[in-house]
């Protein structure tokens, strides 16, 4: 069966998500990854109960976004606390105390601090909802009934029909090189 795709890369609706090959050790999950990468297939996706080291970045997984919206939030929350202290105690409402300046900055430095972690935390949240595509409530690999081994004892690789390089027969046989326990196709439900 050939998957035909339309001008976005997005397959044709053939009912089709992908392929998922599994396996019973992460050594033989971390190679195929990598080979897998290798042979040019872009939109893989590889589950596991336990931590594997090495496989995130064997499937192309290189980019933390995460941090990146962190430190955006942290410095825009010590930006917001710094600021919030300077216009309260020297525009707002100016008062002297034991003769400080109206700049006495370190008196600010708890504000700044608290903002900056406020800030943090909140964006490590959004981002990480915004960036997984959260709220999912259902994923098409679940239809797999061997998938629900994946908190247990069973190790995935799924690769999807908006891969470019995806057609269903060939990348079949790719995936059955691995020796993989089994194959199966993921309905797009």
């Amino acid at each position: 069966m050939h998957t035909e795709h339309s001008q976005a890369g997005q397959p044709a609706d053939n009912g089709v998500y992908g392929l998922m090959a599994e396996f019973d050790d992460p050594a033989p999950l971390v190679k195929a990854a990598n080979e897998t990468y290798a042979a040019g297939y872009r939109q893989v996706d590889a589950f596991s109960p336990i931590p594997v080291h090495g496989l995130a970045q064997a499937i192309g997984f290189k980019k933390d976004r995460v941090a990146l919206c962190v430190l955006i939030g942290g410095l825009s929350g010590a930006t917001l606390g710094f600021n919030l202290a300077h216009w309260a105690q020297r525009i707002s409402y100016p008062l002297n105390v034991g003769g400080r300046p109206l700049f006495s900055w370190p008196s600010w430095i708890p504000v700044t601090f608290e903002c900056t972690i406020l800030f943090a935390g909140f964006s490590a949240l959004f981002s990480l909802i915004m960036l997984n595509g959260l709220p999912r409530l259902h994923h098409p690999v679940f239809e797999v009934p061997a998938f629900q081994r994946a908190s247990l004892d069973k190790f995935f690789l799924l690769i999807k029909s908006s891969d470019p390089k995806f057609k269903s027969e060939d990348t079949r046989r790719f995936l059955e090189g691995f020796q993989p326990t089994a194959v199966a196709e993921v309905p797009n439900t």
